[in-house]
């Protein structure tokens, strides 16, 4: 059975920085496109930024020059740096990864609180 776990959130001042982390394990697959979500309360759940297996990636316009996804195949994890952070940027923050052949993942989610 496939595992998504997220770790990284927290509370975190306006202006700082966080990295979130996701590692896939069990069931043998390929992993094809990592990506974030995120959502606020009250809010729909959002793409944040994505990453492909052949390594591009798009990011919300709203989250553009401030964070970066980024990956690690060998160890089956994406990270998402999320810097210069600002509190509407506050949201539970969800990893999701295709995985091949077996399917669509979600992580559990972890919360991520920028305020002063």
């Amino acid at each position: 059975q496939v595992q998504l776990v997220e770790s990284g959130g927290g509370l975190v001042q306006p202006g700082g920085s966080l990295r979130l982390s996701c590692a896939a394990s069990g069931s043998s697959f390929r992993i094809n496109v990592m990506a974030w979500y995120r959502q606020a309360p009250g809010k729909q759940r959002e793409l944040v930024a994505l990453l492909t297996s052949s390594g591009i990636t798009n990011y919300a316009d709203s989250v553009k020059g401030r964070f970066t996804i980024s990956r690690d195949n060998a160890k089956n994890t994406v990270y998402l740096q999320m810097n210069s952070l600002k509190p509407d940027d506050t949201a539970v923050y969800y990893c999701n990864m295709a995985l091949v052949p077996i399917g669509n993942y979600w992580g559990q989610g972890t919360q991520v609180t920028v305020s002063s």
